[in-house]
């Protein structure tokens, strides 16, 4: 079943639909930093694209956009991935990797994609989904984890196998051209939207990494090892990447019954 944005999952434990977040009194028709409760932690985009983070930043810091409470209007350059699809896509089969996904027009760094949407599960019931699958299943489920300054990790677990959107349909790369970014606009469960990493070619396969260390972690703690026993578990990944590691990323926590 096909739906743009995230919906509540399976055991209801969480409602991505609901608003709990107020909206700025902005007047003017874009909201300006510094002035807008909503920029406080600096400005999101710069004509439609994502502003990168600062050398120093070693992490993707979370966005807020302007949302349905806010005084602002519909064109409010705090407004990018609540828009949706901006770019012509197309689903197509693979000669590895069964379906993917691809441009079919030029898309400039920094510019939102597309959303990963699906059901948004608690840890329980994505944990018991991981653990029904066969080897022969395909793997649909992100975890996202997000680390607040207080010590606390905020655990975000979407799944499209059985309702979601085209985002499903990405391929995992070793040194992919998108990057996922969490994105909240009405309330606290993210949408996890993905940005181009660089300029993409018309034509072009989008995938991004599905352990989320690409452009998240410092250089120096990006090298991943696994044991042999975690890799006879592990799908190979057929990437092509110079930087190919052989394996697609998985998340073993989730396969943990303690």
């Amino acid at each position: 079943q096909y739906s743009p944005d995230n919906v509540p999952g399976a055991d209801g434990d969480i409602d991505p639909t609901e608003i709990t977040f107020p909206g700025c009194s902005c007047l003017t028709s874009s909201c300006v930093v510094h002035v807008c409760s909503c920029l406080c932690r600096g400005e999101n985009y710069n004509s439609l694209c994502l502003r990168p983070t600062g050398k120093e930043e070693e992490y993707t810091r979370p966005v807020f956009e302007c949302n349905v409470l806010c005084r602002c209007g519909e064109s409010c350059q705090n407004r990018v991935v609540q828009r949706g699809l901006q770019f012509r896509l197309e689903v197509f089969k693979t000669e590895k990797k069964g379906w993917g996904l691809r441009t079919l027009e030029f898309i400039a760094k920094g510019r939102f994609v597309c959303e990963y949407a699906g059901e948004v599960l608690g840890f329980n019931e994505a944990r018991r989904r991981i653990q029904a699958q066969t080897s022969k299943d395909s793997n649909y489920i992100i975890a996202v984890r997000e680390h607040l300054h207080s010590g606390q990790v905020m655990e975000t677990f979407v799944d499209p196998t059985y309702i979601g959107n085209i985002g499903r349909f990405l391929n995992h790369s070793c040194e992919p051209n998108l990057f996922m970014v969490p994105v909240r606009v009405d309330s606290m469960v993210p949408k996890l939207a993905l940005f181009a990493a660089t300029d993409i070619s018309a034509g072009e396969e989008l995938s991004y990494d599905y352990s989320g260390r690409f452009r998240n972690l410092p250089v120096t703690s990006r090298e991943h090892k696994s044991s042999e026993e975690d890799n006879r578990l592990r799908k190979p990944c057929y990437c092509g990447s110079r930087t190919c590691a052989s394996f697609l990323p998985w998340d073993s926590s989730l396969f943990s019954i303690s």
